[in-house]
Order: C-alpha cells, then sequence, then structure tokens
C-alpha cells in the first residue's frame, strides 16, 4: 500500500472515532438524532477542516471528498441506535477521544509535511488537528474542554506529532512503521494519563 493510500484510510477511521465521541457528547445531553450527525460531523472533520484552511493546500479535505461527511454521517447515526448505558458510554467517549488523538496528531503532521510545511508548522498542524474537533464538540456542549482538563491531553498530540516529524526523516524506515509508532506513542501517553491521572505541574506563584 502506498504512503498516500495508507494516510487516507487512516485519516478516514480518525475521522470515524472522533465522530463517535461527538455522537458520544450527544447522548450525554440527550439530544436528537440531527443533533447526534451535527456533533459527529464537527468533531470529525472539526481539526482537519482548520489544517487545511491554515495549510491553504487545497480544498477542504471533506469537500473534495464526500467520503468524509458520510463516514460522520453514517458512525453517528450508528450511535444514535447503538448507544449502551451512561456509564459505558462515559468510557468509550474518553477512549474514543483518546484515538481520536493520536490518529489526527499524526495525519495531520503528515499532511502538513506532504504541503512542504516547516517541520515546526507541522508539528503545531499536528496538535491543531489533533484538538480543535473536540474542542468546538465541548464548547458547543457548554462542557469544560477536555484540552483544558489537568489530565495530560495536549501533550500526547504533541508528542505523536513530534515522534513523526522526527521519524519521517529516517531513511529506510517503512511508512506504515512511522506511523504507527507515532500513532502509539500519542495514544500510550494518553492513556495512561487516563488511567493514572498524570498530570503536568500546574504554575503556582
Amino acid at each position: 500500500m502506498t504512503l498516500a493510500a495508507l494516510l487516507y484510510w487512516t485519516d478516514l477511521l480518525a475521522v470515524a472515532v472522533f465522530a463517535i465521541s461527538g455522537a458520544l457528547a450527544a447522548a450525554e445531553q440527550k439530544l436528537d438524532v440531527l443533533a447526534f450527525i451535527l456533533f459527529g460531523t464537527i468533531t470529525g472533520v472539526g481539526g482537519g477542516t482548520l489544517r487545511d484552511l491554515l495549510l491553504q493546500a487545497g480544498p477542504v479535505f471533506w469537500i473534495a471528498d464526500t467520503h468524509y461527511l458520510w463516514v460522520c454521517i453514517g458512525v453517528s447515526l450508528g450511535t444514535w441506535y447503538l448507544a449502551p448505558p451512561l456509564r459505558a458510554r462515559v468510557r468509550i467517549l474518553v477512549w474514543a477521544d483518546a484515538a481520536g488523538l493520536a490518529l489526527f496528531s499524526v495525519l495531520g503532521t503528515a499532511k502538513a509535511l506532504g504541503a512542504e510545511a516547516p517541520m515546526v508548522v507541522a508539528v503545531v498542524m499536528g496538535v491543531m488537528s489533533a484538538s480543535f474537533g473536540s474542542l468546538i464538540r465541548d464548547t458547543l456542549l457548554n462542557r469544560s474542554p477536555v484540552l483544558l482538563e489537568p489530565e495530560i491531553y495536549v501533550t500526547a498530540a504533541l508528542l505523536g506529532a513530534v515522534s513523526y516529524a522526527l521519524l519521517a526523516d529516517v531513511p529506510g524506515l517503512d511508512d506504515g512503521v512511522v506511523l504507527l509508532v507515532a500513532m502509539v506513542s500519542a495514544f500510550a501517553l494518553r492513556a495512561a494519563a487516563i488511567l493514572f491521572d498524570l498530570r503536568l505541574p500546574n504554575y503556582r506563584r
């Protein structure tokens, strides 16, 4: 599989995972089916939209390829019909968000590097891609944004973005291995933060 194909299918997966988290957030608020679709779509494509607008590297991805929208709609409808009880919903939401964070931090970085952005810009694009969709979701639902919670969140996205940016320059490394290592590193850090309440020190002065 070519790098372009690998990135495309992984991108669809990332959109689907984040769309699940958006739809589950709508379920917590007991909203209607159209709200499920709205929040699933906003969360699924929000970060990538900001990335593409800032990079100015062509049309926004879901406008150029409507498969992304259909994935968001399908996943949101599936969540509407299959959403588990409240306690399980909360757990799934947290882990779906963690998976989306890991996927999008790396994919955003990869797309920026493909657009010939400098490495530091690519890393910023990766972090923004990973966090902006959940920021919109939480703000519209009047929830405290997850990226402002004390647990490590943005740092995990930063780890994934930096890992990919550095490993992508190593000659001889398989593209799939680079993607996997970067995504796993971001997910592992976020998972550790969830399980063990890891957090960075707060400003105290």
